[in-house]
C-alpha cells in the first residue's frame, strides 16, 4: 500500500507553486480556501490544495477533513480565519515541557487532546558539532517513529482516534514538519497518494516556513557564530533523507505500510478503512 517502489526512486526537485496548489484541478463548490496564516506558518490541509491530491488508484484526496500545523500560536486576524473552518478536535504531539513553554490557541469550539509521541517529560534538541551529525539525529528520529513503543502507541492512537471523529480534526507537533510531517505521509499512504507527491508535500514544510527557518538560523547565528548556525541548520527544515529514514525503516522492520501499520501500530483494518473512506473521494 505505501512502500511501492525503491527509495532510490524518490529524488524529488523543483518544488513550489505546482504543490502549493496540489496537483491541480478547482476547488471544490463550497469548500473554503485553506488560508495561510502567518501566525501558524505551517498550517495546511493533508490532503493539499486545489482539488486534492490524485491517488494511484484515479481518485483523489478528500480536502477540508484533517488539517496539520505547528504550534498553535494564532494572531485575532488568523484566529478568525481558522474559526471558519470548522476545526472540532485539535490533536497535540508535543511533550507536556513542550505544551507548557507554548500554550496553544484552540480554535473556537474545539476540544484539544494530547499524544505525546515521544513518550518523555520533555524535548530540547540538543547541539551539534556538524551539520552530518545533525542530519543523522534527525534521520534517527524518523527511524524511532517506526521502531520506538512510545512512538508506535501514540501514532496507532492518533490514527484510531482521527477515524472515530466524523468532524474537522487537526493533528501538530512543534514545527509541524516532523511528528506531524510523518502522521501526514502514514494518512497520504493509507490514500493511496504516490510516493513522490507524498515526499513531496513534506518537503513543503521548507515553502511555509520559510520565513520562521530563515528567523531562526539568523538568530542563532548571531549568538553563536555562522559555523555553529551552519551545524544546527539541519534541525530547523526538512531533508528527503528524513522521511526516506522512516519510510525505510518501515520496510526493514514490517516488510510493507499495511503490516507497519496493523502490526506495528496496532491499528485495525476496519480502522484503515475508515480512514481511508475520509480520505479518498
Amino acid at each position: 500500500m505505501f512502500l511501492k517502489r525503491s527509495a532510490g526512486v524518490l529524488l524529488v526537485s523543483g518544488i513550489g507553486s505546482s504543490l502549493l496548489a496540489a496537483c491541480g484541478g478547482s476547488l471544490d463548490a463550497g469548500q473554503p480556501e485553506t488560508p495561510r496564516l502567518a501566525s501558524v506558518d505551517n498550517f495546511r490541509d493533508v490532503a493539499g490544495a486545489a482539488a486534492g491530491y490524485p491517488t494511484v488508484d484515479g481518485k483523489q484526496m478528500r480536502r477540508g477533513v484533517f488539517y496539520r500545523a505547528n504550534a498553535l500560536t494564532f494572531s485575532a486576524a488568523d484566529e478568525t480565519a481558522i474559526d471558519h473552518l470548522g476545526i472540532a478536535a485539535v490533536y497535540d504531539l508535543r511533550t507536556p515541557g513542550e505544551a507548557a513553554r507554548i500554550a496553544d490557541t484552540l480554535p473556537a469550539g474545539a476540544t484539544s487532546e494530547a499524544f505525546n509521541v515521544l513518550g518523555t517529560r520533555d524535548f530540547v534538541a540538543p547541539s551539534f558539532d556538524t551539520a552530518a551529525a545533525a542530519t543523522a539525529f534527525m534521520e534517527a528520529q524518523a527511524r524511532a517513529y517506526v521502531t520506538g513503543a512510545a512512538q508506535r502507541a501514540s501514532y496507532g492512537a492518533l490514527l484510531t482516534r482521527l477515524a472515530e471523529g466524523a468532524e474537522i480534526q487537526l493533528f501538530h507537533s512543534s514545527a509541524g514538519k516532523d511528528r506531524a510531517g510523518w502522521v501526514a505521509a502514514l494518512l497520504q499512504s493509507i490514500a493511496n497518494v504516490p510516493l513522490d507527491v507524498i515526499m513531496q508535500d513534506y518537503l513543503l514544510s521548507n515553502v511555509y516556513s520559510a520565513l520562521s527557518i530563515r528567523a531562526h538560523t539568523d538568530m542563532l547565528r548571531t549568538r553563536v557564530g555562522a559555523a555553529a548556525a551552519a551545524s544546527e541548520a539541519p534541525l530547523f527544515d526538512v531533508q528527503e533523507s528524513y522521511l526516506q529514514a522512516g519510510f525505510d525503516q518501515v520496510q526493514a522492520s514490517y516488510g510493507t505500510m499495511a503490516s507497519y501499520l496493523t502490526q506495528g501500530l496496532g491499528v485495525s483494518q476496519a480502522t484503515i478503512d475508515r480512514l481511508r473512506a475520509r480520505l479518498v473521494m
